[in-house]
């Protein structure tokens, strides 16, 4: 877990709510007079919530919604000084970012928030299922680009508002986003900063289903819910080599990470597998992601590993 948070207890979050049940963790935005306005101490529990699920054995699923009318209407600028957090008496260099990544100076007072959590979302061993539930602009929008799966209603309204405001893209979006819609839309958007609907995200891949919004909570429970009933450890394993295999520059190097996958949970609960499915049964995983991910698993050394 992210040694900078471990402060927190769950029960104690100021800005969410944190409900675990039928290994369904619902993590809900939770400033529904501010329309779930991102803070700095939003980021912070959003980041404890992420890296505690990951090794929670009860959570095999995690679904993310606002509170209220809204998913988030992006970072709250009524804040004192820097809404963004951030130490204006400094003037970082790229090496400060190369060298100095995890110093607590560059991590507080420089690094921007939303790509924290977006970090810690694509460090975790259990799936991010998005239910979208009205506005998700600025950093509401960018940080379902680290999650899943992402579902709307027919309400939603999405915008990646930053050249309307000055600024830039955050939350690792020039990452994801490219990654998801194309680089010719991901342009589009960000550089036109224009609100669009649901039905758009839906159109151009950003989100997989729009729904009536009676029923936008079920679907993705719907969803979290198949699964849960999977191995822990496959998924976490399959959510991982999607991501990071995806951008090797040859699939050679994606074989590498798979023969070795393939290999190691053969031994676990692809035993169980295969002999649920001889047997005509449900299967009973038992694979645990706290303690028993494959040896070589992380396959990757990067400095986000430990934020």
């Amino acid at each position: 877990m992210s040694g900078e948070e471990n402060h927190y207890l769950t029960s104690q979050y100021q800005t969410l709510s944190y409900e675990v049940s039928e290994h369904i963790l619902l993590l809900k935005l939770n400033r529904p007079e501010h329309m779930n306005a991102f803070t700095v101490e939003m980021c912070n529990e959003l980041i404890h919530a992420f890296d505690h699920a990951s090794n929670d054995d009860d959570v095999r699923a995690i679904v993310v919604t606002g509170e209220g009318r809204a998913f988030c209407a992006g970072m709250d600028l009524s804040k004192e000084g820097n809404v963004f957090g951030l130490d204006e008496t400094m003037q970082p260099t790229l090496s400060d970012l190369n060298d100095r990544f995890s110093d607590d100076d560059i991590v507080q007072g420089v690094r921007d928030t939303g790509g924290r959590v977006a970090l810690s979302i694509f460090r975790c061993k259990k799936p991010v299922i998005a239910a979208i539930n009205g506005a998700a602009v600025g950093i509401g929008a960018t940080m379902t680009c680290a999650m899943d799966i992402r579902l709307a209603c027919e309400h939603t309204r999405i915008g990646f508002v930053f050249s309307k405001v000055g600024i830039v893209p955050e939350a690792c979006s020039s990452w994801f986003l490219p990654r998801i819609v194309g680089i010719s839309k991901a342009l589009e958007w960000t550089m036109t900063a224009e609100i669009f609907k649901a039905d758009e995200a839906k159109d151009a891949g950003f989100v997989n289903k729009v729904v009536p919004a009676a029923e936008l909570l079920e679907e993705a429970m719907k969803i979290a819910r198949s699964i849960a009933e999977r191995s822990a450890v496959s998924v976490a394993m399959i959510r991982q080599m999607m991501y990071r295999n995806s951008a090797f520059s040859h699939p050679a190097d994606a074989h590498r990470i798979e023969s070795l996958g393939m290999f190691y949970t053969s031994l676990q609960d692809g035993k169980e597998g295969v002999a649920s499915f001889l047997e005509k049964r449900p299967s009973d995983f038992k694979g645990k992601v706290s303690s028993e991910m494959p040896p070589f698993f992380p396959w990757w050394n990067d400095e986000e590993s430990s934020d």
